[in-house]
């Protein structure tokens, strides 16, 4: 007689169906083939469920909750792990080029190293409560709509967008906390007052002196970008900081994953896998527990500002919504970065999408972790720099919401580069807030995009590419007058 499959079994079996989809599609954009993908995709839920299992085994013992991120972040980080294990045996060559790259550099390293170095978005949502986590993931990253994740987790769906506005406060106020645990430098530490205010105010105005400290340093960025929630910004940092290496890519496929089930007329998809009856309960404490973040945030600020005191061969391919294998990962229809409204079609009018945020022309970006947020004074073209090759320049909006729009500017150059600077101008006084593959500086209406360490060279006829988050209110007319090295580009 067959063995009954044990309580424990049947979790499993749930939580398989309801984080596969999201696994195998973060797995495809890390490996080279459909084949890969799935066995990675594999590898990666075991061992993720077997840290699970530890971290619970552990926590019962010790007579304390688990400490660790929430089903999907933590599968997905499984797949990171797989994956730095796959090219240490000698299995690299199955994996993306550029994930490879990634995985040899220090960036990699960060999400695995002193606790108070790693990213801050990484450390808030595993300070949050369980249920907290979901809630914030499941909206904000995975694009579900609220009534979907109020089914999934077992909670209200009238009071659940209250509830996702309290975990957005307590996630702001773990990041802040974060943040100033981190060693910093005498000049972070000396903006952190003005930057927890900056970033609480719905003006969006950021002082000159902020924004050139912003463009420096990557530690505040991400700070910045965690504390900021409103403009539409936290779904980008939370992929960024909590996945590392193709985070921005994932956000954007499970966007229009969403979307395409919606589309489909199949909302049962998106509200599958069994109810949660004791998820609700972390509503009972989570309003002490906001009042108790606040104070202990203030105190630390204060104590702080004392005088002594211490960013895809198979990925979905631009315009297609297909990924190497032919199967549905995208749907070319714009959507809304923002967990307020989830309904289709609420994004402001848009160009063509690009597709996928994290790939450039041809080939998908190397790491699409914000590189920071500025708007000081550009630079210009420095003496002496070499004759700088005719060009062509594309630019795209991806997607648009109310106060915020996603862009990418993608320049083919029919000349080798060993370095470039692209710069180009707004009609409308957008503000660039983010960006990936590259570093940037604003002055009034130009922006200055950098080239990363990792994106310097180009091949003769080749392509470079830049994705951004930025604001706009009013109009949002399309960015012009584009240059390459100080040379006027032809937008194509």
């Amino acid at each position: 007689m067959p063995d009954l499959p044990t309580p424990q079994d049947a979790a499993e079996a749930a939580l398989f169906s309801e984080c596969w989809d999201a696994v195998l599609s973060y797995a495809d954009l890390c490996t080279a083939g459909s084949t890969a993908a799935t066995e990675l995709a594999t590898e990666a839920f075991s061992l993720g469920m077997r840290e699970a299992r530890e971290a619970e085994a552990a926590a019962r013992g010790a007579g304390r909750r688990p400490a660790r991120l929430p089903r999907i972040p933590l599968l997905l980080t499984a797949v990171r792990t797989t994956a730095a294990e796959w090219e240490t045996r000698g299995l690299g060559h199955r994996l993306d080029p550029d994930l490879r790259l990634w995985l040899n550099s220090d960036k990699a390293a960060r999400y695995t190293g002193p606790p108070l170095q790693r990213p801050i978005a990484l450390r808030g949502l595993r300070d949050l409560q369980a249920a907290d986590a979901e809630l914030l993931w499941l909206a904000e990253v995975e694009a579900l709509p609220l009534s979907a994740v109020a089914r999934r987790l077992g909670l209200d769906p009238a009071t659940v967008g209250d509830e996702l506005a309290q975990v957005r406060g307590l996630f702001r106020d773990r990041s802040h906390r974060n943040h100033l645990d981190m060693p910093m430098d005498a000049q972070c530490r000396s903006y952190a007052r003005l930057l927890d205010a900056v970033t609480r105010s719905t003006s969006g105005e950021t002082p000159d002196d902020l924004s050139r400290h912003l463009a420096r340093c990557r530690q505040c960025a991400e700070a910045a970008a965690c504390l900021r929630l409103q403009g539409g910004g936290l779904p980008a940092a939370l992929a960024g900081g909590v996945i590392g290496w193709g985070g921005l890519a994932y956000l954007e496929r499970r966007r229009r994953a969403a979307e395409v089930r919606l589309g489909a007329g199949r909302p049962e998809a998106l509200e599958s896998g069994p109810p949660n009856p004791g998820a609700h309960k972390a509503k009972v404490v989570r309003n002490g527990l906001l009042v108790a973040a606040v104070l202990v945030s203030l105190l630390a600020l204060a104590v702080s500002m004392s005088p002594g005191g211490d960013t895809g061969n198979s990925a979905a391919k631009p315009g297609t919504g297909t990924s190497a294998d032919g199967q549905p990962v995208a749907n070319p229809s714009s959507s809304v970065p923002a967990a307020t409204s989830r309904a289709p079609g609420s994004a402001g009018p848009s160009q063509t999408p690009s597709g996928n945020p994290s790939e450039s022309t041809g080939a998908k970006n190397s790491d699409p972790e914000p590189q920071g947020t500025s708007s000081a004074g550009a630079e210009e073209p420095e003496p002496g720099e070499s004759v700088t090759p005719s060009c062509q320049v594309e630019y795209t909006l991806v997607n648009q919401w109310p106060d915020g729009f996603q862009g990418e500017v993608t320049v083919t150059t029919t000349e080798a580069l060993s370095d470039w600077r692209v710069t180009w101008s707004f009609k409308d006084g957008q503000k660039v807030t983010q960006m990936w593959d590259g570093s940037y500086t604003q002055s009034g209406a130009k922006v200055t995009a950098s080239a990363a360490d990792y994106n310097k060279s180009v091949p003769a006829h080749g392509s470079l590419s830049v994705g951004f988050l930025a604001s706009w209110q009013g109009r949002n007319a399309p960015a012009y007058d584009f240059s390459l090295n100080g040379r006027e580009c032809v937008k194509s």
